[in-house]
């Protein structure tokens, strides 16, 4: 068994909190849950609405999954956040949905929430295992 290592990447969005992009053990990966933040300007506005912020997230996650030579075919779990659940979830659900095959969608657990960081409407961490 090796010992954990902890991944940043210059090209994911800057962390808005003190932790790491993902950190891997064993061929398992945990990525940190991403925000809807521009990956190239984290100054810029969040996107407006459920579907951008969504789409935005899933995006983010991608670029950490694909800094560790992994896409979300090797996402096993996922963990999504929202601040205005019941407007939301369905909106939520069409946006997160559009980025797997339907015969291939990881475990998830949907949260309600007060709020998330930077005003964000919408937040999702996974846990992906590597081949």
């Amino acid at each position: 068994m090796s010992g954990p290592l902890f991944h940043l990447f210059s090209s994911a969005p800057e962390p808005v909190a003190p932790f790491s992009h993902a950190v891997e053990a064993d061929g398992w990966v945990q990525l940190t849950g991403q925000m809807p933040t521009d990956p190239d300007d984290d100054a810029k506005p969040l996107p407006d609405g459920i579907d951008a912020q969504t789409r935005r997230v899933m995006d983010n996650l991608g670029l950490v999954l694909a800094e560790l030579g992994l896409g979300l075919e090797h996402v096993t779990s996922a963990r999504a956040y929202l601040v205005n659940f019941e407007r939301d979830y369905a909106a939520m659900n069409e946006a997160y949905a559009s980025y797997f095959p339907a015969d291939r969608r990881p475990a998830r657990t949907c949260v309600g929430v007060t709020a998330l960081a930077r005003g964000a409407l919408v937040e999702i961490d996974m846990i992906a295992k590597r081949p």
